[in-house]
């Protein structure tokens, strides 16, 4: 599987991370940090979560959010695609991480998931 590369270059890329892992779900690996759910990783792109302050800065650098079909419908989440140059850099990737998983701590599914378990 192509993506495998992709995905264990992330993962080193986000090496400084802890409790990181990549989970499958459908068709793509969702990445945590712990509990935090913060990234996808599909089709060899990379998202993270976002928030509206945040979204700016990767839309600013002409870079989508995460979008997917469902049932004849194109859906968007609140997950932008991390622009190549971050990628590339480790610390500056792992900056941007520790943002998105912060996003995803303050979130209201996180918080009911929480609340839940």
């Amino acid at each position: 599987m192509p993506d495998d590369s992709f995905k264990e270059f992330v993962l080193d890329q986000l090496g400084a991370l802890p409790e990181l892992r990549a989970r499958a779900m459908f068709g793509a690996h969702g990445l945590y940090a712990g509990d935090k759910f913060f990234g996808i990783l599909d089709e060899g792109r990379l998202f993270f979560k976002t928030d509206a302050a945040s979204a700016a800065d990767y839309t600013s650098r002409g870079m989508g959010p995460f979008t997917y079909e469902s049932r004849g419908k194109r859906l968007t989440m609140s997950y932008h695609e991390v622009p190549p140059d971050i990628l590339e850099s480790a610390p500056e990737l792992t900056a941007w991480a520790r943002r998105a998983i912060q996003i995803a701590a303050s979130s209201k599914w996180q918080a009911k998931r929480l609340k839940r378990g």
